[in-house]
């Protein structure tokens, strides 16, 4: 039973990695002058084709936490006092280590310079591993508590934008300049995201339920989200800057306008309906076969996170090259394209096919290596 717990947070792992790497091929092969959620200038296939990723850091975030509850658990109903020094230690290096990680290699991927450092969803991972460094050592309803106040809380604070370094980080995001053109980029502020990992860690000791009973209760927790962010939304009543409208542009525009929820923060209403797909999805996946190529990126995320960024980015470039004999470059802040370039939805989706075949292989040749495992936890 373990087993197929474990592998079914795998499958959703990989699953959510799969949707990851499309928005990052977006990013580079997808390059358009507008943002995909830009109603005034968006289509249908461009706004879902981004909107679906959004999945994605809920997820991971969620199940890092979910994660470290299991490696100190084992097969005890908690983690137990003497397995917490352990896990604390763990955790605090992990989270420094991905901090590292975050601020060097991952920011250099993203630019193949150093304009600026990038502080996006590792940053958010390896911040949220060294805060549950410390509430591991704390009653797990004290995690829980935390992740509520975060979650329920911080939309509150959305008209209160005092700038700074700090509350940058943590809620308002976006450029805080250092040195001439040289800055901090806060994609992913922490508040929030703190919040989904405690959640994650409050919850895990789901995944030691017996089969019934668990799915019982993603299934629960699922629809109950899910009902809140339709509650929230239909009435615009509060958990998200940006309130849906009708569009006066037919139906569909107006459904994308009630799904158009923010993530730069994630707002409550978007945790909520993230959150609800996650929960229903890891559900699900324990009722299909496994999928090789999910399991094989759900047991080695971070090996994938580190190279598919770079590896996307040079084949953008050799692509626009060969066929533009240019590639897109920022002047002054504006987004240049190539002459002749117009964004295109079928070639952002056959160049991710194309990246995720390349990762297969290379996923494949990393776990073939001897004394490597899974990087799961």
């Amino acid at each position: 039973m373990k087993a197929a717990r474990l592998a079914s947070i795998d499958m959703l792992r990989g699953f959510v990695i799969v949707l990851m790497a499309l928005d990052h091929t977006r990013d580079f092969f997808g390059l358009a002058p507008f943002q995909p959620e830009d109603l005034s200038q968006t289509t249908p296939g461009w706004f879902m084709t981004r909107w679906i990723t959004h999945l994605c850091a809920t997820v991971f975030v969620f199940l890092a936490g979910s994660s470290a509850w299991l490696r100190g658990a084992r097969a005890a109903a908690d983690v137990p006092p003497d397995a917490r020094p352990a896990l604390s230690r763990y955790l605090l290096s992990r989270g420094a280590m991905l901090l590292v990680l975050e601020w060097t290699w991952i920011s250099f991927s993203w630019q193949f310079g150093y304009n600026v450092t990038i502080f996006q969803v590792i940053w958010a991972l390896g911040a949220g591993m060294i805060v549950l460094a410390g509430l591991v050592w704390l009653p797990r309803w004290c995690s829980a508590a935390f992740a509520a106040v975060l979650l329920f809380g911080h939309n509150a604070l959305d008209g209160w934008q005092p700038g700074g370094l700090l509350w940058q980080a943590l809620h308002q995001g976006g450029f805080y300049p250092v040195a001439g053109n040289y800055g901090f980029v806060f994609v992913y502020p922490l508040i929030p995201w703190l919040g989904v990992m405690a959640a994650g860690y409050a919850a895990a000791p789901v995944f030691r339920l017996p089969a019934p009973e668990r799915q019982r209760k993603l299934l629960l927790s699922a629809a109950a989200l899910l009902a809140m962010f339709v509650l929230l939304r239909t009435w615009n009543i509060y958990g998200d800057p940006a309130p849906w409208s009708p569009q006066n542009k037919g139906f569909a525009f107006d459904v994308l306008s009630f799904l158009r929820v923010s993530k730069y923060p994630p707002s409550l209403q978007y945790l909520c309906v993230t959150g609800a797909i996650g929960l229903a999805l890891l559900a699900a996946f324990e009722h299909v076969r496994q999928v090789r190529p999910l399991m094989l990126f759900g047991g080695s995320p971070l090996f994938f996170y580190t190279v598919h960024i770079a590896l996307i980015h040079a084949l953008a470039g050799v692509y626009f090259m060969v066929r533009y004999g240019a590639t897109p470059t920022f002047i002054g802040g504006a987004l240049k394209l190539p002459d002749g370039y117009t964004p295109s939805l079928a070639t952002t989706y056959a160049a991710w096919l194309a990246i995720l075949s390349i990762m297969y292989g290379l996923t494949t040749l990393w776990q073939r290596r001897p004394n490597l495992g899974s990087d799961v936890h």
